[in-house]
């Protein structure tokens, strides 16, 4: 997104830490109606709004935003036990945990940029197969692939950065996340699931490094 704004009486490391690390320049400005005008002049591809600390008052907010200009995309930040205080559905079009990590960040955001029509098609290729980060649709030698969330995340986390070898923490922590409780054998779960999706033909494209963790396949041009 070009120009991302933040609603928050809080800084950006400490709404959603994650932000910093994918958009240093997002523009923050405080969780109030009266902010509005301001970030509507920004002309931003996307606004989250700040419902962790104070989501009555982030509920007043997003509801004036979404009458203000309904065409605006709209994230709440909001805590597990805020999801049905508010009927968020009617003023927003994605929501994350204050605690998601940055591949969760980015995945949503993407997904909400092609939900608006914004998208560029950013395709990250491992051979044959073809991960689109805008779309998120992944094809297999042209064959469309129904992967799950985890599942695409896992593979474009370990597409991204070929030949790079990832321990099931590390995995753990950059696709389910600091909070996630489940045993490292989740990881092992969703590689089979994932190579099993893959086919015969393509399943050596995710390489298993004994005794230390997975990493995609790093193939000549």
């Amino acid at each position: 997104m070009a120009v991302l704004a933040l609603l928050s009486d809080r800084s950006p490391q400490v709404t959603l830490p994650a932000l910093g690390e994918l958009f240093p320049d997002v523009k923050l400005e405080p969780l109030s109606v009266a902010s509005l005008g301001h970030v509507l002049a920004l002309e931003p591809e996307g606004v989250l709004v700040d419902a962790a600390e104070h989501p009555a008052q982030a509920w007043s907010v997003a509801r004036a935003l979404a009458e203000r200009d309904p065409r605006v995309p709209v994230v709440i930040v909001l805590e597990r036990d805020s999801i049905e205080r508010y009927p968020w559905p009617e003023v927003a079009d994605e929501f994350l945990y204050p605690g998601a990590p940055a591949a969760e960040v980015q995945v949503r955001l993407a997904m909400l940029r092609r939900r608006a029509g914004s998208g560029d098609g950013t395709v990250i290729r491992l051979g044959p197969l073809a991960i689109d980060t805008e779309t998120y649709r992944v094809t297999a030698g042209g064959r469309p692939l129904d992967l799950t969330f985890k599942e695409f995340e896992l593979l474009r986390f370990l597409a991204s950065t070929p030949g790079r070898v990832s321990t099931r923490p590390s995995l753990l922590r950059e696709v389910w996340g600091y909070d996630f409780y489940g045993g490292t054998r989740t990881v092992d779960v969703h590689v089979r699931r994932l190579r099993a999706k893959l086919g015969p033909e393509y399943e050596h494209l995710i390489e298993t490094v004994r005794g230390v963790g997975y990493r995609s396949a790093e193939l000549d041009d």
